[in-house]
């Protein structure tokens, strides 16, 4: 540890996998930050046999006043990555009390880190939340734009019971000194839904959450994640996620079968959701979400579920952003 890592306040964590290009924007906007609050960049690279994640990283930030530190995690998984992060980010940074989180194919506003941690301390919250807001590669139709897969928490700043992702969060030390080592449980790595989990365990904790509405990040949405097939099978996988999540806390006969009942009871109230949706957005797709969860609950009971996040199902970054990165 030297001097300069103890002086830092607040670490902003990125768990990286074959988007070279879109963490360097993502880079490139923290770089930017308008704060004089001192901190500090973590990045985990999560594709040790192509690493051009870590090899962007080191080069941006090498270039760069921030204090940082690049690493590769060779267990592949989304959870694996983001604990890697955050237990770097604590050792090595023992005097920060924030952590923060964003993904790397999203850019943070100017004012996000200072508005973020300014929130926390005046609001005494454990956790602090904000908007991601999408900006789609190719144009979108009203129904795809009108998904609910592409929202988030409506209405002004305030105490909510929890927030759903971590695109867009900060979280206290305190928070990580009370549920480790049982962070993000690894049984979501290529699900997805780890972050779902963890703040689910986290309200069940006692820790309060707080909803910035000023704390923007954008999100660039490539065009085979705005398409409807997608969309289809994203609210499919949802309803999985759901479903394992609910399943962890089934320890009895009892619990397990009002965890059936509950899918039953969910597949009947998607059809008048459905419509209501339908009613509301004037658009077919949206209208099919509720009731595509509940059909994943019900595939996940039967122990079909989804692995997107597998490398093998997520493209190697192109050989020619390699080139370009090196020179």
């Amino acid at each position: 540890m030297t001097d300069g890592n103890a002086s830092i306040e607040v670490t902003v964590c990125i768990p990286t996998f074959r988007r070279p290009e879109g963490l360097r924007k993502t880079l490139q906007s923290l770089i930017q930050q308008q704060t004089d609050l001192p901190f500090a960049i973590v990045v985990v690279e999560n594709d040790a046999a192509n690493p051009l994640g870590s090899q962007v990283a080191r080069e941006v930030l090498g270039s760069a006043a921030l204090p940082h530190h690049v690493v590769v995690e060779p267990k592949q998984g989304n959870c694996h990555a983001i604990n890697r992060a955050f237990s770097e980010a604590r050792e090595i940074y023992p005097s920060a009390d924030c952590f923060l989180m964003i993904d790397d194919d999203e850019v943070a506003d100017p004012h996000w880190l200072e508005a973020m941690v300014s929130t926390a301390r005046r609001t005494g919250a454990d956790i602090v939340g904000g908007p991601v807001v999408r900006q789609f590669e190719v144009p979108v139709s009203h129904a795809v734009s009108a998904h609910a897969l592409y929202g988030y928490i409506d209405g002004p700043s305030r105490q909510v019971p929890a927030i759903h992702g971590t695109g867009n969060c900060l979280i206290s030390r305190k928070v990580f000194e009370t549920l480790d080592p049982s962070l993000f449980d690894v049984r979501f790595n290529f699900l997805g839904g780890g972050d779902m989990d963890f703040f689910r365990r986290c309200r069940e904790a006692g820790f309060t959450f707080w909803w910035c509405q000023e704390v923007l990040i954008h999100e660039t949405v490539a065009a085979d994640r705005a398409s409807p097939s997608w969309l289809m099978r994203r609210s499919v996988r949802t309803g999985s996620i759901n479903y394992v999540i609910d399943r962890k806390r089934a320890r009895s006969p009892v619990t397990v079968a009002a965890l059936q009942l509950k899918n039953v009871i969910s597949l009947g109230l998607s059809i008048p959701r459905a419509i209501a949706i339908l009613f509301k957005t004037k658009a077919l797709l949206p209208a099919t979400h509720p009731i595509l969860m509940s059909f994943g609950r019900v595939t996940a009971s039967l122990g079909f579920l989804p692995t997107p996040y597998e490398a093998s199902a997520i493209p190697a970054a192109d050989a020619r952003i390699a080139t370009s990165s090196q020179t």
